[in-house]
């Protein structure tokens, strides 16, 4: 069930892929044009969670006085926290859900890569198979050592250096060249390092790619860490703009050299992204201060107000219910108590004090002792 959910998800970046290299004639402008066009898709959903983080970084200092203030009172720190988010109109989750979009966009990706006659081509099983044969028939042999998870990236390559004995023969198949500027994009930069420092241009460029790709991200995220220094100036941000580039490093040359490409065209996207939107965010933001834009906000915050003193007089009328059935149920055994004394535990005159008897069931006699 999951492999046919996979296949789905990455079937419409597959078809996006497929048609810039349709008209480029190049795997790797083809990426690039790729990640282009989903930063612009993602574009009008990412600016509500730009906004919200820059205007949590004007809200620094107000932040930072409720945390000083209500230091010993955890509770009370809390709940003045929500006041303030109600009251500038913020929500501070609003930028954690985007974050984690680019990973299922990656892994989408990298299933195009890795297996390009399933994904890129769209071919069936079955097709993919005929293919095999017929490669095999004309000496298309797996290499020891290659791995098996990259099998349909070694099959794809010896398509098209047979184009002629497979053109026209499937359906769908395509001529993938994934050339791009002198580099092999299917290749892993660790299967170079045996070749390295030789080999020229082809492997000290695969070489390289990982770097550049950590590079680029290391930027992209200085930029982000520039417009929001006070709300991720914690050791947690920091570490993680260093962790990234490091993970890309290791990624880089792990996986085949196409995903860096589409690393180092994302970084440089989004490094732009992040100029622009901080200079027209800031603008944005400015204009808002106006006195028309803290009404609103006063008025939004009224509303919240209003709600939360609903909820407490909910909250207050439970208490008081609970209370009256409490004392109720209180005064109903005291009535129970009351009622048990006067039926069970009376008297009758000769055990009162003076003429107790000396033992229950015994009759009471003045001459008993007399002689």
């Amino acid at each position: 069930m999951f492999g046919q959910l996979g296949y789905y998800i990455c079937i419409p970046f597959a078809w996006l892929t497929r048609l810039f290299y349709s008209v480029t004639g190049s795997y790797g402008l083809a990426i690039i044009l790729f990640t282009l066009v989903v930063k612009l898709i993602l574009l009008p959903f990412q600016l509500k969670s730009k906004k919200s983080m820059l205007r949590m970084n004007r809200m620094q200092g107000k932040i930072k006085d409720i945390q000083t203030r209500f230091a010993n009172n955890k509770q009370r720190q809390q709940q003045e926290m929500a006041d303030l988010y109600a009251r500038e109109g913020v929500n501070p989750m609003s930028g954690c859900l985007w974050s984690f979009i680019p990973f299922p966009i990656l892994i989408a990706l990298y299933s195009i890569i890795r297996m390009p006659l399933r994904y890129f081509m769209t071919m069936s099983n079955e097709t993919i198979e005929q293919v095999r044969n017929l490669a095999t028939s004309l000496g298309y042999v797996v290499a020891e050592g290659r791995t098996q998870a990259y099998e349909q990236i070694y099959l794809a390559k010896f398509v098209h250096e047979n184009w002629s004995s497979f053109a026209g023969q499937f359906k769908g198949l395509i001529d993938l060249d994934y050339n791009f500027i002198g580099l092999d994009l299917a290749t892993r930069a660790s299967d170079m390092t045996s070749k390295f420092p030789g080999g020229g241009w082809a492997v000290w460029g695969i070489m390289l790619l990982p770097f550049i790709a950590a590079g680029a991200q290391l930027l992209m995220s200085v930029i982000s860490m520039r417009a929001t220094a006070n709300a991720n100036s914690g050791g947690t941000g920091k570490a993680m703009m260093y962790m990234m580039p490091l993970l890309t490093i290791m990624w880089g040359f792990m996986f085949p050299a196409a995903l860096c490409i589409y690393w180092i065209a994302n970084a440089g996207f989004s490094a732009i992204q992040e100029l622009i939107l901080n200079k027209k965010m800031n603008a944005i933001l400015d204009k808002e201060e106006t006195e028309k834009e803290r009404e609103k906000r006063e008025k939004r915050y009224a509303k919240y107000e209003e709600q939360k003193a609903r909820m407490q007089q909910a909250q207050d009328n439970a208490q008081q219910r609970s209370g009256a059935q409490s004392q109720g149920s209180k005064k109903k055994l005291q009535q129970r108590k009351e009622a048990t004394r006067s039926s069970g535990s009376s008297t009758n005159e000769n055990g009162r004090v003076g003429q107790r008897p000396y033992a229950r069931g015994r009759s009471y006699s003045e001459d008993h002792y007399k002689e």
